[in-house]
C-alpha cells in the first residue's frame, strides 16, 4: 500500500505538472528532478510561509541570502574539506556503488556525512567483511571514505589555486556574515538570520524520488543565544517548527520527534533532534533541529582571524554566542505535504461507475492554485462572464481558467492539483449576478455575488 501510494504520487507528479525527470528527452540524469508549471507554484508557497512565519512575523530573525560559491578556507574551517564523508564500497561485478552503511543492517543510517570516529570505522569494515552485494552477489571492494561536496574551478585555469565548491549546506554562509548582519541591524541576542537557499551533495546512493538528491532547497535558520540559554531555546524551536507542518495541515499522527542518541550526534552538537514524516518508504527526517554550541563561530575566528564574538552592553561582558539550527529541506517538506494531502478515491466521488479519483487535499495556503472559473457551457454569455471574473480574480490571487470538456472532468483535474475552490458561471449567473462555488474537499456549494468572491477567498485565505 505504502508503495502504491509513492507510486500514484510520483504519477500525479508528471501527469499534472508538479515534478518532472530533468533532461528527459536525454534519458534523464540521476536524481535530479524539474519543477513544473503547478510544482512551481506549490514549492513558492512553502517558501513564502516559512519565511513569513520566520522572519516577517517575527522581530528577532532577519534575512540573507548568501552565495553559493564561496572562499574555500570557509570548507577547512567548518570542517567539510576533510571530514564531510561517506563511506563506499563498489561491487566487483557489477560495477555498482553502495554506501557502506546502507549494506550492514546492524549500522543506523546517517541522514548526512557526520565526522565518524574511528572505533566506528573499523566496526563497519568488519561488519562488510561477510557481506556481498545485494544486486548480484559479487564481492565487494574495501570501503574508502567518499567527499561529498562537488569541486568546481573559478575563473579560466584548472588549477588548484582556483579550487573552489558548491556549498554543501546554507549555514556556514550565515556564519560568516555573523557580524555584517549584526552590525547593520544592531540586533540584540537572542537573534536569528534565517535563509532560503540551494545546497549540493555528491550523494552516493540518492532515492525515493525528490527526498534525497544531490541538488536541494533549504530552510535554514541561526538562531544565536547566550550559552545559558541555548538548550531553553532549543526545546522552543522544537514545538514551533513541530507545530508549522501541523498548521499547514500535516496531519499529527504522521510527524514525530526523535531525538539523536549519543551516537548519532555530530562531534559539534550538544543536542539534536529531527521531525519525522511518515513517509511511504517508513518515517524519515523532513527537518533537524540542533543545538550546535559555538563550534562554527569559532572555527570561523580561528581560520580568518577576525573577531567574530558579541558584546552585551547591559553586562559590559564579550561571549561567543551559541547556535540553535532549525534546518529544513524545500523539496523533502513538498513531497511531505504531498503525500499527507494525496487521496485515491474508489469509484470517485460523483457518477456512478467512476474510476477512482484523486483529491489532493492540499492546505488553501499551499495550494498552487487558489480558485477556478468555469463557464458551465461554451454558449451565451458565460464565457464572456467568467473570463472577466478570472481576469479580476488573478490579480489577487493564482488562479485557472478552464472551459474545455463536462464540468465533472474540470472539476476533477482541480481536485488533482488541489485547488481548494471552483467558480462555476451557469445560466443563473445571468440572471442573479452570482456564482456556484463548490469546496473540493466537502464537494459543497454556495452561491456567491459576482462581485463578492475576491472578498470570499480573501477572507477563507485569512489574508489582509
Amino acid at each position: 500500500m505504502a508503495d502504491n501510494k509513492m507510486d500514484g504520487v510520483v504519477n500525479l507528479c508528471k501527469r499534472r505538472g508538479f515534478v518532472f525527470p530533468s533532461s528527459e528527452i536525454y534519458g534523464g540524469l540521476g536524481s535530479t528532478w524539474d519543477y513544473g508549471p503547478i510544482g512551481v507554484l506549490l514549492k513558492n508557497n512553502i517558501k513564502a510561509e516559512w519565511w513569513k512565519s520566520i522572519v516577517q512575523q517575527r522581530d528577532d530573525i532577519v534575512g540573507l541570502d548568501a552565495a553559493i560559491m564561496m572562499h574555500p578556507d570557509v570548507w577547512k574551517a567548518s570542517g567539510h574539506v576533510d571530514s564531510f564523508t561517506d563511506p563506499m564500497v563498489d561491487c566487483r561485478e557489477c560495477k555498482r556503488r553502495f554506501r557502506a552503511d546502507h549494506l550492514v543492517e546492524s549500522y543506523r543510517v546517517e541522514e548526512d556525512a557526520v565526522q565518524r570516529s574511528q572505533e566506528e570505522l573499523e566496526s563497519l569494515e568488519k561488519a562488510l567483511e561477510n557481506i556481498v552485494c545485494p544486486e548480484c552477489g559479487g564481492a565487494l571492494t574495501p570501503m574508502r571514505q567518499f567527499n561529498m561536496m562537488f569541486k568546481t574551478y573559478m575563473g579560466p585555469v584548472e588549477e588548484s589555486a582556483a579550487v573552489v565548491y558548491l556549498r554543501p549546506e546554507t549555514a556556514q554562509g550565515i556564519f560568516v556574515n555573523f557580524k555584517n548582519v549584526l552590525n547593520s541591524t544592531r540586533k540584540k541576542l537572542p537573534f536569528g538570520i534565517a535563509q532560503i537557499g540551494k545546497s549540493f551533495r555528491n550523494e552516493i546512493t540518492p532515492g525515493n524520488f525528490i527526498f534525497r538528491t544531490r541538488e536541494f532547497e533549504q530552510m535554514e535558520v541561526e538562531y544565536f543565544t547566550r550559552p545559558e540559554e541555548a538548550d531553553e531555546w532549543h526545546k522552543y524551536w522544537l514545538d514551533e517548527r513541530f507545530n508549522w507542518y501541523i498548521g499547514l495541515g500535516i496531519k499529527q499522527e504522521n510527524l514525530r520527534l526523535r531525538p539523536h542518541g549519543k551516537d548519532e550526534l555530530a562531534f559539534y552538537a550538544r543536542a539534536c533532534s529531527d521531525v519525522e514524516y511518515n513517509f511511504p518508504m517508513g518515517w524519515s527526517e523532513l527537518e533537524g533541529i540542533a543545538n550546535r554550541t559555538d563550534y562554527d563561530l569559532k572555527q570561523h575566528m580561528e581560520m580568518s582571524g577576525k573577531d567574530l564574538s558579541y558584546f552585551d552592553e547591559e553586562t559590559q561582558e564579550r561571549i561567543v554566542p551559541y547556535v540553535i539550527e532549525p534546518s529544513g529541506g524545500v523539496d523533502r517538506a513538498l513531497l511531505a505535504f504531498l503525500c499527507d494531502a494525496y487521496e485515491e478515491i474508489e469509484g470517485g466521488r460523483g457518477e456512478a461507475g467512476a474510476e477512482v479519483e484523486v483529491v489532493l487535499r492540499l492546505h488553501p495556503k499551499l495550494s498552487p492554485i487558489k480558485i477556478a472559473v468555469l463557464p458551465l457551457v461554451r454558449k451565451s454569455d458565460l464565457p464572456q462572464i467568467a473570463r472577466k471574473l478570472y481576469e479580476d480574480l488573478k490579480k489577487c490571487f493564482p488562479a485557472d481558467y478552464d472551459e474545455v470538456r463536462s464540468i465533472g472532468r474540470r472539476y476533477r483535474r482541480q481536485d488533482e492539483i488541489g485547488t481548494p475552490w471552483c467558480a462555476t458561471v451557469d445560466f443563473q449567473t445571468l440572471e442573479d449576478h452570482a456564482v456556484t462555488i463548490r469546496d473540493r474537499d466537502t464537494m459543497q456549494q454556495v452561491r456567491v455575488s459576482l462581485d463578492k468572491v475576491k472578498d470570499w477567498i480573501r477572507d477563507r485565505l485569512d489574508e489582509c
